[in-house]
């Protein structure tokens, strides 16, 4: 379970059925990102990519919080028809736009396509296989999916310690942390 924190559809909370095996983003977490971003980018003009998307609990809080357009990457058909389901459910369809594909194949099927203010990830990845990280750093930086003055940030466990010249900072909220990066032009 989570819940939205802030916007149009603040403190509502959204079950996952019992048998999705997922770890969404937690509220502390998830509260701190977000007061960043308001900082620095204004939601309802934002082009947002939610990579990993999982049961969307990221993308949903983007499209309360105003965000017009969203696009989350998720490989799993449930996590995808849960995402589809609750957006509707909550008047979000026309603001989500949600693709069933594996996120590496997806970023180089669609290069050159579009690019993005705000791009999160949540990998699933273990946490001590720092390759796969760095994979999709440079499939984000190479295929030029990063506006000018864009973010990435990268969720990862707070016991790996990425380094990367496109890293700006590390944030750490108890066992996860996220990576902000930039596409340095």
């Amino acid at each position: 379970m989570f819940r939205i924190i802030s916007g149009k559809w603040k403190a509502k909370k959204i079950s996952a059925p019992k048998h999705f095996e997922v770890r969404p983003t937690t509220d502390f977490a998830k509260e701190a990102l977000f007061s960043i971003l308001e900082n620095k980018y204004d939601f309802e003009y934002c082009m947002v990519l939610d990579l990993f998307a999982g049961i969307g609990s990221i993308s949903l809080e983007f499209a309360s919080r105003d965000c017009q357009d969203i696009t989350s990457v998720e490989l799993n058909p449930k996590h995808t028809a849960f995402i589809n389901a609750t957006a509707a459910d909550l008047e979000m369809s026309l603001q989500m736009n949600v693709q069933r594909a594996d996120v590496y194949d997806w970023l180089k099927k669609n290069k050159g396509r579009k690019q993005y203010d705000i791009i999160f990830a949540d990998p699933p990845f273990d946490s001590t296989d720092e390759s796969k990280y760095y994979e999709l750093i440079s499939q984000v930086l190479s295929n030029k999916y990063l506006k000018e003055n864009a973010v990435f940030v990268l969720e990862h466990n707070s016991r790996l310690k990425l380094e990367h010249p496109n890293i700006s900072s590390t944030r750490k909220y108890g066992n996860i942390s996220f990576s902000f990066i930039h596409s340095g032009e």
